[in-house]
């Protein structure tokens, strides 16, 4: 039986990255971003002996379910996962979490697994099996060690606890992850019919009303929510909707907080580049003035309405976001598979700028938005290193090992997309992050070869 050892120094002691791998969503943190994946059911105490958890796992076109029972429960020092069903024909992983010192210590993960008809998939498929557990758990060090550097750096000021709108989406799911893991308590705006946990504040945009009593007492509140901008033709309905998501929920929130007793120190709003228009080459910095155009009107009105909060004393902070690059969703994963397929290329002329940045470094942003008072109003959250689009189709393709020769016409964007395929698609702005390098901020990933790699797997 085949076994594979991963052993790396951590930056934190032994007892606390085993309280971090013990806390909600440490599996959703330690899951690569190109891997697909959805927790169909959790059963028992998190990670304690008798625990279950099932999964289901993306295989290529294939949906196999991941069956884990967890034993061996040594407080402070391992736990293990044994696959009861799943891919392998057995699988035992062993965690174990080794003294350094008081600061320091030594994760080990170890796995015994065979794969079903060995020793014949051995000899055909075992040294690609390795490789990619190999890759996963490289991946898995690299992530838990950035995290725990990351909380370690603030944790004199204690747990925080956070209101998040909106986390389920694609930034809002890194970052309840990220915060619960670090021993921080999220507590999520929830829409009905949806009822939430037990931490879970209902609120309803449409209709004005939100929990106004349960905010009370939050140390921050990070606004994401907001109707996907790419998700249908912009007509005026749809124009309204958008608007009203965005506009209407921020409001509520400013007002909401602005009327607490103990109000939070900071309330920190997405919005977008887009409210820069098209600059065309024109490196543009939180100082600049709205562009034209819908986008950056709604933008614009998105910023606007935080003002009571503003007004009340706490420090509100906007995050202009570029394209944010997931490997899970967005963008980049709309654009996966046609590239997969060598049927990506560039869009128009293919010079039209885009901004970017990592999905990890919005967290990263976010983070340390929440304990540095330096960082208020407008903040660009990009890398420091723009693209055009044909640079950023070229960059994907070679990672992908595909061609990209294809080449959509403006014309065509826009008869397919109409408005929203111009703004979106078609026009850009080379964004500078000024904020973010004024105090210092440490990109995971600035430059975009190095962001796509890490978030496809490449």
């Amino acid at each position: 039986m085949p076994v594979f050892t991963w052993r790396s120094a951590m930056p934190a002691s032994a007892a606390d990255v085993f309280a971090w791998h013990a806390r909600p969503n440490a599996l959703a943190r330690l899951m690569p971003p190109w891997q697909r994946y959805r927790i169909v059911e959790r059963v028992g105490t998190g990670i304690q002996d008798g625990a279950r958890v099932v999964m289901e796992l993306g295989i290529g076109p294939l949906r196999v379910r991941w069956v884990a029972l967890h034993s061996g429960y040594q407080e402070g020092r391992q736990f293990r996962d044994e696959q009861i069903r799943g891919p392998f024909q057995s699988w035992f992983h062993t965690h174990r979490f080794i003294a350094e010192n008081r600061n320091t210590s030594w994760l080990e993960d170890q796995i015994e697994y065979e794969l079903p008809f060995s020793p014949l998939s051995s000899w055909l498929a075992g040294a690609r099996i390795r490789s990619l557990i190999e890759r996963s758990f490289r991946f898995r060090h690299e992530r838990l060690r950035m995290d725990l550097e990351r909380h370690g750096r603030y944790a004199a000021n204690g747990p925080q606890t956070v209101v998040i709108s909106g986390a389920g989406g694609l930034v809002g799911r890194r970052l309840d992850a990220f915060m619960t893991t670090g021993g921080h308590v999220v507590r999520r705006l929830v829409r009905p019919p949806l009822s939430g946990g037990p931490q879970d504040i209902r609120w309803n945009p449409e209709t004005g009303e939100v929990d106004s009593w349960a905010l009370e007492g939050a140390d921050a509140v990070v606004h994401l929510s907001g109707a996907n901008l790419a998700e249908a033709r912009w007509t005026a309905k749809r124009k309204a909707q958008l608007r009203d998501s965005r506009v209407k929920s921020t409001r509520l929130i400013a007002d909401a907080l602005a009327g607490l007793r103990r109000r939070p120190k900071v309330l920190i709003c997405a919005s977008a580049v887009g409210i820069y228009g098209d600059r065309g080459d024109t490196l543009v910095d939180e100082r600049s003035g709205a562009g034209k155009g819908f986008l950056a009107e709604l933008c614009e009105a998105w910023e606007a309405a935080a003002e009571p909060a503003r007004q009340a004393g706490i420090r509100v902070v906007h995050l202009r976001l570029g394209m944010v690059l997931d490997g899970g969703g967005g963008a980049l994963g709309r654009l996966k598979l046609p590239f997969s397929l060598g049927l990506g290329g560039r869009l128009g002329g293919g010079g039209q700028a885009i901004s970017w940045i990592g999905a990890e470094d919005v967290v990263g942003t976010i983070y340390r938005a929440l304990f540095d008072p330096r960082l208020f109003g407008p903040v660009n959250v990009v890398a420091p290193q723009p693209v055009t689009n044909a640079e950023f189709a070229r960059v994907l393709a070679r990672l992908m090992a595909r061609p990209a020769l294809l080449h959509l016409p403006r014309f065509a964007v826009k008869m397919a997309l109409g408005e929203m395929g111009e703004e979106l698609l078609l026009r850009g702005a080379r964004v500078h992050p000024g904020r973010l390098q004024a105090i210092g901020f440490q990109y995971v990933h600035d430059n975009l070869q190095s962001a796509l790699g890490h978030e496809l797997g490449c």
